[in-house]
């Protein structure tokens, strides 16, 4: 014969039970779904960066203009990246209102002071040419960096890799 335990369940009391009910209505009110997290981090960008216009959605990624870049793009959050911030120009040689634009909306998307994004991005365009090639891929303030020239345009790519 098997001998079975009784356990006296204590029943939780009214204020436990409300507080763990408010806790999660707090939890799922606070936290709206990705897509709507990049949708406002994109309006956070017009916002703060004049001249930016927010395009189409698609592929989980925002298309935004700017009269300073031939393209510019946010990525949303994947499985690998957090988010990132795309730009290319029609020049060979960046603009520094080009550079600019991208460390502004560097600086916005992953928090980090602009002065530092904009250093980042200035060494990473910086670097690309005869002695180190026409792809360059860096890392500064734990963004990945990554700058190609081609024989008309440039580009850069930032990304936070989604386990910082």
């Amino acid at each position: 014969m098997i001998a079975v335990a009784h356990h006296s369940f204590r029943k939780p009391s009214r204020a436990a039970w409300l507080v763990g009910v408010a806790i999660t209505a707090v939890t799922f009110t606070a936290s709206p779904a990705r897509a709507d997290r990049c949708d406002d981090l994109a309006k956070q960008l017009k916002a703060q960066i004049d001249g930016i216009g927010i395009g189409k959605t698609a592929a989980n990624m925002i298309y935004l203009s700017h009269p300073a870049a031939k393209a510019l793009r946010l990525g949303c959050p994947s499985r690998t990246v957090k988010n990132e911030i795309y730009g290319q120009v029609s020049a060979r040689k960046p603009s520094p209102e080009f550079q600019d634009l991208i460390a502004s909306a560097a600086a916005i998307v992953f928090t980090i002071p602009k002065p530092d994004t904009l250093r980042g991005v200035k060494r990473c365009f910086g670097r690309v040419g005869i002695l180190r090639g026409n792809d360059i891929k860096t890392r500064f303030r734990r963004l990945d960096m990554r700058c190609t020239r081609t024989k008309t345009d440039a580009s850069i790519s930032i990304t936070r890799d989604s386990s910082e």
